[in-house]
């Protein structure tokens, strides 16, 4: 039998790709690293056909990650290439194998993939969305098939592992979206507010990430139109590229006439600029409509911020079980009484304190260690 030289090979989108997964990916990569696994990534040479791709552009204007090894062997929509990944996936031998799985769109390759792979090489998914935010026809139909030739499920979040559960029959293990290693350090709020040119005595409440029709941006925007914002000295910058149409939401500042309480940055952020605006800022908005897990969360318990969440699943119970924000009903007033309820709260670090309890059992190390207790447990091997 060919010696095993690789523990795991992770695929998925990564460096050049930009975006929180393929830094998920990375951090994985990592955390495996520090336990003494031997770890490789494959990547894309082609993701998204442009035609499909919703934003400015797919890459990482950030350095390459340090001391990790990540080769581009696979097109997302080319079969004539998928022969080739499964040579070279056998030729390496990985002892496991792990599709980041976060849309349909990717089940056709992936499946196709896993199916050739031998059985000695174990198949985990890492599920970020099973059920897609935009939901397509054929989605139930791909996920199926995909997930016929896997070993093992595991996700982000109890969410995700029961919307698995209903199409799916193997092992399947939740954990949580861990704290990345690659944020850059906090700074003093008022050395952030002056680079940005923040006013010094107004509260900002912070909307980041990339701007979908479901994270509902118009319901936290339609909530600073509320009477209890409007007479306080409170300002909401919005971070983040849209991937819908942003003239929406301008003509919806317009129309409510908060121009001098809303900004709209729709651009994707570098490491820099999140450490700036996160130490900048006195809370995280995220008044999703819907939401598996969110990556917003870790970047927010890393510079220490308190979080204002809607009601839905894959949101609120981490929220709850910190007690590191408030959770409030999707509708304009109650967003707004949220706010303000926590932002009378911020002078006390009340949240402050109840996130520097949890931030060790929301590492990256904490996770690798129960993920990969979880798959290689030998009632659940492919061996």
């Amino acid at each position: 039998m060919q010696k095993r030289s690789l523990d795991y090979l992770l695929i998925g989108p990564a460096f050049p790709f930009r975006g929180g997964i393929s830094e998920t990916q990375h951090n994985l990569a990592k955390a495996l690293k520090r336990k003494g696994k031997k770890v490789e990534l494959l990547t894309f040479t082609k993701l998204y056909p442009k035609i499909l791709f919703p934003g400015k552009s797919q890459f990482s204007l950030e350095k390459p990650p340090r001391d990790l090894k990540i080769n581009r062997y696979l097109h997302a929509y080319n079969p004539f290439v998928w022969s080739k990944v499964v040579k070279y996936i056998i030729k390496i031998n990985p002892k496991i194998l792990v599709f980041r799985y976060y849309n349909p769109f990717l089940g056709i390759s992936y499946g196709w993939i896993a199916k050739k792979i031998p059985n000695n090489i174990k198949k985990v998914a890492l599920v970020d969305n099973w059920i897609p935010h935009e939901k397509g026809m054929l989605d139930r139909v791909i996920n199926i098939h995909f997930a016929k030739y896997i070993d093992i499920f595991t996700c982000l979040s109890n969410n995700v592992e029961e919307q698995i559960k209903k199409d799916v029959k193997v092992p399947i293990w939740s954990g949580f979206h861990p704290i990345n290693y690659d944020l850059k350090p906090s700074i003093d709020q008022n050395k952030a507010r002056s680079i940005l040119k923040f006013e010094k005595t107004t509260f900002y409440v912070l909307f980041f990430g990339l701007v979908r029709k479901y994270k509902g941006l118009d319901l936290l925007i339609k909530a600073f139109n509320h009477p209890s914002i409007r007479k306080q000295n409170i300002k909401l910058y919005v971070a983040g590229e849209c991937y819908e149409n942003q003239n929406k939401y301008f003509s919806l500042v317009k129309k409510l006439k908060l121009k001098k309480k809303i900004i709209l940055d729709f651009n994707f952020k570098s490491l820099s600029e999140i450490q700036l605006l996160f130490s900048a800022s006195d809370l995280i908005a995220q008044t999703y409509q819907s939401s598996t897990q969110s990556g917003v969360t870790p970047i927010a318990y890393h510079y220490r911020k308190p979080i204002l969440v809607s009601d839905v699943e894959g949101l609120k119970s981490q929220i709850v079980e910190d007690k590191s924000g408030e959770i409030v009903e999707r509708e304009p007033k109650a967003v707004a009484n949220g706010i303000i309820k926590i932002l009378d709260k911020t002078g006390t670090n009340f949240y402050t304190k109840n996130i520097e309890k949890v931030i060790n059992k929301n590492s990256w190390g904490t996770f690798v260690n129960n993920w990969e207790e979880f798959i290689s447990k030998k009632n659940i091997s492919a061996y």
